[in-house]
């Protein structure tokens, strides 16, 4: 989730561990934890693009991680709050603001390695990583809690807000389990067989949604809005495996491989290669050139190996996305 999201949970979950003791000081230390797992992406930019993609939400999104982080972040909280905390209860302070900064991300799209050093990748894809309907009732609840000294009326905003919060993730889940069983009767209406399918959430919203849908030979990609009345359409993307015969020996290709998840293929424009990943959607769906919001541009390098780089997303693009998206959820 976007960093604001994650420092309103982290600060809600101190106030419940330790709102008695530490009383406003909850924010300063549910902020800085709640954001810590997250500097994944701060250590990214000193890597190469691919390499960047490939560790964010990894070691540092692990419970691994936390386990050997929490006691050194708990004993650095008791002494810089002497009397006021013991060692054992800021290392289950620091743990626990950690762990449901993971627990959330879970929800969203990326996924995260939370058994680290296992490779897989766990992805609830129900809510997208930034999500108001989710944020505001925790912001308000916290406002509460700074404005009030008493720790039974501060206890109450924070559960509310969490509660209020938790119910929306819910609520994301039961509509996603409406739209899966909307695809799957959709292609069987269209008598399309697949292999797989995932579907997430668009942008800012949980009323419309995405599918991929792997065959043997490409992938369908579609839309539904919970609002739509006219059938689902289906626009098809052939794998091009002739075009990855070219980029077989790249290093960066063969990460993105995994980083995709398999859900990806490769296209080429003006005798350049690109590695689209399909889990994100699409900027724009131009038949002839589509966009997508993960692609990288393969440029060669003196030595002829190929080195892939993020192609960079225009303000423009984005404004279209959201157009669309406010078209869409509307309905057909």
């Amino acid at each position: 989730m976007d960093s604001l999201t994650q420092i309103a949970l982290g600060i809600a979950t101190a106030e419940l561990m330790a709102g008695k003791k530490l009383q406003n000081k909850t924010f300063l230390y549910g902020a800085v934890l709640g954001t810590v797992p997250d500097l994944d992406i701060v250590v990214g930019k000193f890597l190469s693009d691919v390499d960047g993609v490939a560790i964010h939400r990894g070691l540092s999104h692990s419970l691994f991680f936390f386990g050997l982080l929490s006691p050194v972040l708990g004993g650095i909280i008791s002494k810089i709050e002497k009397n006021k905390i013991s060692f054992r209860n800021a290392t289950l302070l620091a743990f626990w603001c950690l762990v449901t900064h993971v627990l959330l991300d879970l929800f969203t799209s990326w996924g995260t390695q939370i058994l680290w050093p296992l490779e897989q990748r766990f992805a609830l894809k129900t809510i997208f990583v930034i999500d108001p309907l989710y944020t505001i009732p925790l912001m308000i609840s916290l406002i509460f809690v700074w404005r009030n000294k008493e720790i039974l009326v501060r206890r109450k905003y924070v559960i509310r807000g969490l509660v209020m919060s938790s119910s929306y993730l819910l609520l994301t889940c039961i509509l996603k389990l409406f739209a899966v069983q909307q695809f799957e009767k959709a292609l069987q209406n269209k008598k399309i067989t697949y292999q797989e399918l995932i579907v997430k959430p668009t942008a800012f919203n949980c009323i419309l949604w995405n599918v991929n849908v792997a065959t043997s030979d490409g992938y369908y990609l579609a839309d539904y809005s919970l609002f739509d009345s006219q059938p689902i359409r289906f626009t098809f993307y052939s794998k091009n495996l002739k075009l990855e015969e070219k980029l077989i020996n790249s290093y960066d290709f063969q990460q993105l491989k995994k980083i995709s998840e398999g859900w990806y293929f490769v296209t080429e424009q003006t005798n350049r290669l690109y590695f689209n990943d399909l889990r994100f959607g699409l900027l724009n769906d131009n038949p002839e050139n589509p966009q997508f919001a993960f692609s990288y541009e393969f440029k060669s390098n003196s030595d002829g190996s190929l080195t892939a780089y993020e192609v960079p997303k225009a303000k423009r693009d984005g404004k279209a996305l959201l157009q669309k998206i406010m078209i869409r959820l509307k309905g057909n």
